[in-house]
């Protein structure tokens, strides 16, 4: 899990320097920041239409989603485990309290 975490994070700085270099290249706009909400919204969506047309931060998005999508699984496995063993104690507990109920 933490194999996956420090990757996305990796891509993540990968993107955050993308996008510098081609704000510093003069290709994105520099000033959404100094802007009233609705137009701050609306140039960040400029930004990120921007951002995607670019080859490279097109394929790190793409690698950042499967990354994610991955993590996404770890952790639902994970869960289901944890549930599972869960469950499994339970059942020997209430097997050997005598449960009052109907236990199967």
């Amino acid at each position: 899990m933490i194999d996956i975490i420090v990757k996305i994070m990796a891509e993540l700085l990968s993107l955050l320097g993308l996008a510098t270099k081609l704000i510093e290249q003069g290709r994105l706009c520099k000033c959404a920041g100094a802007y009233s909400w609705p137009v701050a919204q609306c140039m960040t969506a400029t930004f990120a239409k921007k951002l995607s047309g670019e080859n490279d931060v097109e394929a790190a998005l793409q690698r950042l989603d499967r990354l994610t999508q991955d993590e996404t699984r770890m952790v639902t496995a994970e869960t289901l485990g944890v549930v599972h063993r869960l469950e499994s104690n339970m059942r020997v507990a209430m097997e050997g309290a005598g449960c009052p109920f109907r236990c199967r």
